[in-house]
């Protein structure tokens, strides 16, 4: 357990030196595309925001300086597979930035859907000397929580209060300052494998950067396609990648569980490649133009010229219905948003006191999905977009830049900041993740 914290601390002292410089560097390695932003921090280093501990409010202020993205090549699942390919598609996106922006950085914040994530639901409880709450009573009762046995080679990458209660006041953002006796503590884990990390850690080395800071994509997408109220209400964020589908639910401004589907956009692209007898560039491309995953009357009628360079005249010259490309591309996009509705289902979703969905990532852009995805995930689905950011251009401010834009503000102001204590080392046996949400019923 400590040398994970003791290179979370080295990743935060990192980071602190990056914003006293004033430039860093986002990278988001997707199965797709990375994507990498060079920002500039012009306001102070951090601002806390008013509406509780780490909240996500009074960011400091940036702007992009430099854009750049290229196809990645590598990564499967989100997690890397072939490292010499990643490394050279990680360069290349981080190279391209740095010129744009016209300043050279040495320090990048990283995410990646990969890594299997687990959620872990924590309660700690303690009594308070003083009576007025202290930083080092909020690092007690966090302390004091019973962190899971979670198995060897997992490595926690989010740990996050949601709820503190002081004697029989709960639902307190932030109780520091506040008068009682009894202090407890409701806290979200999120755990992944460590080779995945491990494998990201040596690919930024490798490519000459330090690494500042690593959070998950569904955490980061949540944050910047989630507005205010559907944060603080209750809603799910489902980030559609190329090969990985990301799962993040929040309540009260924080993370309160996360997941992932192994599945996305480049299965649909297979899908249609396989289908089609036809090479995954021109199942891409097709897909892109003319994609879809309901059909109307006129579909049958639209005719798809697939194109191709085999030299066999008869074979690059056929024609496909849209209805038929629907009829390959709709099968496989129901799989992966009934896979969501299951770890949604395991989550408690329904529990919540709002049951927004909010659906984004590169995937999220096929044609129809808004009206398909209500009928498997329930009724208030939308198709989500970034939040804007300064400088970002434009071509980099859809869906797709979900986990990018995400990654600034997580950047900007860092959740986990303020988390800096010893765990205890003793471990306990996992509690249900079930009990985690009962202190919404409790405080509702």
């Amino acid at each position: 357990m400590s040398d994970l914290y003791e290179s979370q601390r080295a990743m935060r002292n990192m980071r602190q030196a990056a914003m006293q410089r004033g430039v860093i560097a986002i990278l988001d390695v997707g199965s797709s595309k990375i994507a990498c932003l060079v920002l500039r921090f012009d306001g102070p280093g951090r601002v806390t925001g008013d509406d509780g501990v780490g909240s996500l409010a009074g960011q400091s202020a940036f702007r992009v300086i430099g854009a750049a993205t290229t196809r990645s090549r590598g990564v499967r699942f989100g997690e890397i597979d072939a490292m010499q390919e990643t490394e050279r598609a990680v360069r290349t996106a981080l190279q391209a930035a740095q010129k744009m922006a016209q300043v050279r950085v040495d320090h990048v914040i990283a995410c990646f859907a990969g890594g299997n994530p687990r959620s872990y639901g924590l309660a700690g409880a303690i009594d308070i000397h003083d009576t007025v709450v202290s930083e080092h009573d909020v690092a007690r009762v966090m302390a004091s929580c019973d962190v899971p046995d979670f198995g060897e080679g997992r490595e926690v990458l989010h740990a996050q209060p949601v709820n503190f209660a002081l004697d029989h006041r709960s639902g307190l953002g932030d109780p520091r300052g506040q008068i009682g006796n009894s202090l407890a503590c409701d806290m979200h884990l999120l755990t992944i494998d460590m080779g995945a990390v491990q494998n990201l850690l040596y690919c930024i080395k490798r490519c000459d950067m330090e690494l500042a800071g690593i959070a998950s994509s569904a955490y980061v997408s949540g944050v910047s396609s989630l507005v205010e109220d559907e944060q603080r209400l209750g809603a799910a964020c489902v980030d559609m990648g190329g090969g990985a589908t990301g799962l993040s639910i929040f309540i009260k401004k924080h993370m309160i569980y996360s997941d992932s589907v192994r599945l996305g956009g480049d299965h649909v692209t297979q899908d249609i490649s396989k289908g089609l007898q036809i090479p995954m560039a021109t199942a891409e491309r097709i897909k892109t133009f003319y994609g879809g995953v309901v059909a109307t009357g006129m579909d049958d009628r639209e005719m798809i010229e697939i194109g191709g360079d085999t030299g066999d005249w008869e074979h690059d010259r056929r024609t496909v219905s849209r209805a038929e490309l629907i009829g390959i591309m709709r099968p496989r996009v129901e799989e992966i948003l009934e896979e969501v509705r299951a770890c949604l289902d395991r989550a408690g979703f329904e529990h919540l006191p709002s049951q927004q969905i909010v659906l984004t990532g590169g995937a999220s852009q096929i044609p129809g999905l808004d009206g398909l995805a209500p009928k498997v995930l329930g009724n208030q689905v939308r198709i989500g977009r970034p939040l804007r950011v300064q400088g970002l251009p434009q071509a980099a401010t859809g869906a797709a830049f979900a986990s990018a834009v995400g990654l600034c503000l997580f950047a900007a102001h860092p959740q986990d900041e303020w988390w800096d204590f010893e765990m205890p080392i003793e471990r306990y046996p996992a509690r249900s993740l079930r009990r985690a949400m009962r202190w919404f019923k409790d405080n509702w």
